[in-house]
């Protein structure tokens, strides 16, 4: 075949597209096209390589090593089309869906108010933003962006830090008034203290005491499958809960929270960081839109310490 008969772009438009949307059926969705069209287009651009880029099962495609080299330089062409085009177009603004994945507690407390904002600044931009405490694989699910709190395990991913924030054991003033605030980490045991049940979650909390770590067993009558759920459980007074700050530092100054045994807190900071696939390669513009104006204005100031509210701790 002539290389002037091969539709090359066209083969490697759909090819990025099967990978990063999970299967055919999505791929043609965006490319709009049938599904056996993305399949023939694939099919001729693993006969002209020589090569198979695509392990197909009824449930899942993986990608071969081949493949994988493939995806990565594809990527980085059809990036580098798309910013020749967006250049020669007079800077045209970003433009696309892009699809958010964080948890319910980021996606409330630092997600949903920038919307407005964002898209005012991109207004040709769409946001699918989908909010789960699971950490989801970003080609399963065909995410742009996910914002994740804790330290990230190895990956594959490119990860840019947005903040980091404190965590501090807290329990509404009622609670304490019915039960006594806890003065030392040995108080902490007589202590409702309510967790979560979501597979990365931890089973102890720990407290600083003497020099050395103390891990204090997590064992409520109470667990709760995300943050938000964890928060609303400690304000009504179910039990302790120990909490990110920048999910309750609003609560804290209101006084409708009380952090307690701050002496023993070992104020660790845990970071807050957007991560993307495209390792090597330029994002789209969307992409990066989104990713330049989350940098930008995520707000965590507050988020590292709890406020002195020593006043505010109801007798023992």
């Amino acid at each position: 075949m002539a290389r002037s008969d091969v539709n090359r772009f066209g083969e490697m438009e759909a090819f990025v597209q099967v990978v990063e949307r999970g299967s055919f059926s999505a791929a043609a969705a965006v490319l709009g096209m049938t599904p056996s069209a993305v399949s023939k287009l694939i099919a001729r651009l693993e006969a002209r390589l020589g090569t198979r880029l695509l392990h197909r099962s009824t449930r899942k495609l993986q990608l071969t090593p081949e493949g994988q080299l493939y995806h990565e330089r594809a990527v980085r062409v059809l990036a580098d089309l798309d910013e020749a085009e967006r250049s020669a177009a007079f800077d045209a603004p970003p433009r696309g869906r892009v699809s958010i994945n964080a948890s319910i507690a980021v996606g409330q407390r630092l997600l949903i108010p920038l919307v407005q904002p964002l898209l005012t600044l991109h207004p040709q931009i769409q946001l699918d933003i989908v909010l789960t405490d699971r950490v989801v694989d970003l080609m399963d699910e065909r995410a742009d962006i996910a914002v994740r709190w804790g330290r990230l395990p190895p990956s594959d991913l490119v990860a840019r830090k947005l903040g980091e924030t404190g965590l501090a054991i807290l329990a509404s003033p009622a609670y304490l008034a019915q039960h006594g605030t806890p003065r030392t980490p040995q108080e902490l045991l007589l202590h409702n203290r309510l967790g979560t049940n979501y597979r990365r979650a931890t089973p102890d909390w720990p407290l600083r005491m003497d020099g050395r770590q103390l891990d204090v067993p997590i064992s409520g009558n109470v667990r709760a499958s995300d943050g938000e759920s964890l928060r609303q459980l400690v304000l009504a007074g179910v039990g302790l809960g120990r909490l990110s700050l920048f999910h309750v530092h609003g609560d804290i100054e209101q006084g409708l929270l009380v952090p307690v045994l701050e002496e023993y807190n070992p104020h660790e900071l845990e970071p807050i960081h957007a991560v993307y696939l495209g390792k090597g390669g330029r994002l789209p513009a969307r992409v990066r839109a989104v990713l330049d104006f989350l940098s930008a204005h995520v707000d965590l100031r507050g988020a590292r310490r709890s406020p002195n509210l020593k006043k505010k701790l109801p007798a023992a």
